[in-house]
């Protein structure tokens, strides 16, 4: 039984990896989702911003102040694509840690296939044994039963 003890404490050992890398995943695909939603945020103010430009026309405004607009414009775009970089690296790591859980999954999957074996075979092992004991235990009977018989045709 201490075999098994010692494969039940892999197996829990590897439920416990397992579990942390789930939430590992849920924590990489939230950071995932929150840097798309601060994407999103640059995107919408800046097509704000231009739309109030838009509508407002540029008639009659300073050249100093368009030039601020477009250097506004350029910040906020040099942030998009970075933000972008940030969801293609934080995606990257989603993907690595969905490995690993996959790792995880089939080496747990593994741990669990061999107890499932072990276990089959000692069943196997106790079946033959009772087996062999009720065989046993059969002989015996018709062995005593054969000299009771022979002792009773001798009286």
């Amino acid at each position: 039984m201490s075999d098994s003890s010692g494969l039940l404490l892999a197996i829990s050992l590897a439920e416990r990896k397992r579990d942390a890398v789930v939430q590992q995943l849920a924590q990489s695909q939230q950071n995932v989702r929150s840097a798309l939603d601060q994407l999103e945020q640059l995107r919408s103010y800046a097509g704000d911003t231009d739309g109030r430009w838009v509508r407002n026309g540029t008639v009659g405004l300073s050249v100093e102040l368009l030039k601020h607009h477009y250097q506004f414009s350029g910040r906020l775009q040099q942030a998009m694509v970075m933000q972008e970089g940030v969801i293609a690296n934080l995606r990257r790591q989603a993907e690595l840690v969905q490995k690993q859980l996959q790792a995880a999954e089939s080496r747990l999957s593994g741990l669990k296939t061999v107890l499932s074996k072990r276990r089959a075979e000692a069943e196997r092992l106790a079946r033959r044994r009772e087996q062999a004991d009720m065989d046993e235990m059969a002989a015996q009977l018709f062995a005593r039963t054969r000299a009771l018989n022979l002792q009773g045709e001798m009286l």
